[in-house]
């Protein structure tokens, strides 16, 4: 991100998650064990923020506010009204976190960073090729990782191909060749599908079988209603499949460096110590 001249980040203790729904949201037991962990006397709230609302709800922020995290459907809303982008959100048009400053929120994207390092953790650090199930937000910044991750081919299973076709532009930018397919359709064997759906969305059994007979390992962003159609689809095939927590939890990783620093990539001191008491704060929730 190339930050404007003069830009003054707020030194305010408030955070907190938007979004809508957010009741779901673990990300304020993650958030308030970093802090504890990093001596901060910061607080972090959910409240629940729409599209149409979110301008004014931004607007009335005052001093006292650090930043905020941005969940679903706040993602592109927040991306337009950001003053300045980081690389990230600029390729996805999705911005999930806002370091507040006295000329305007600062956009990030840190759900890139937190697919990829949550991939690694289940082994697949290194990625020849993929299928993402959706074409949302959520798959947009899923090929992004997938592409860091070393990705040369990725299959984009939609109810609605037509969706899909941004991602086929996207994936040429980035080195990754696209194919879309209907989600009911026929596919090849695939090692890793990356589910983006909402925990909440209907899935064909028979469609979802099928999806998990070629489909490998299974990382679904869902972390709130687990398992998932498609968990217990791959759970009957005999795959593995892991929710989305390690995604929300190196996400916020990502988000907590933001709020200290400005930087996504800056690693805090005992690091290593916050990421265990978080994961320990929403595993143990």
């Amino acid at each position: 991100m190339q930050r404007e001249p003069g830009f003054r980040v707020l030194s305010g203790d408030r955070l907190a998650v938007w979004g809508d729904p957010i009741g779901h949201s673990r990300s304020p037991q993650m958030h308030l064990a970093a802090y504890r962990m990093l001596g901060l006397d910061w607080s972090y709230v959910r409240r629940r923020v729409d599209d149409t609302g979110f301008r004014a709800a931004v607007s009335a922020l005052d001093g006292r506010w650090r930043g905020l995290s941005l969940t679903m459907p706040l993602k592109s809303v927040a991306y337009a009204t950001a003053a300045t982008r980081d690389h990230a959100a600029d390729l996805t048009r999705a911005v999930n976190t806002y370091l507040l400053t006295d000329e305007g929120p600062l956009g990030f994207n840190t759900d890139i960073g937190g697919i990829v390092a949550a991939l690694a953790e289940i082994g697949h650090d290194r990625v020849g090729s993929a299928r993402i199930v959706g074409a949302g937000a959520t798959a947009t910044s899923a090929l992004v990782a997938l592409g860091q991750a070393g990705a040369e081919r990725a299959e984009v299973v939609a109810r609605r191909p037509a969706a899909a076709e941004p991602l086929i532009a996207l994936g040429a930018r980035i080195g990754v060749r696209v194919t879309v397919a209907p989600l009911d359709g026929q596919h090849g064997e695939v090692p890793l599908t990356v589910a983006t759906l909402p925990g909440d969305a209907a899935v064909d059994p028979e469609v979802a079988a099928r999806l998990a007979d070629t489909g490998g390992t299974l990382f679904d962003a869902v972390y709130g209603q687990w398992p998932t159609t498609l968990a217990d689809a791959w759970s009957r095939a005999g795959h593995p499949a892991h929710p989305g927590l390690g995604m929300l939890l190196h996400q916020a990783v990502r988000q907590i460096r933001i709020f200290r620093t400005g930087d996504p990539e800056a690693i805090l001191p005992d690091e290593e110590a916050m990421v265990a008491a978080m994961r320990l704060a929403v595993v143990g929730d």
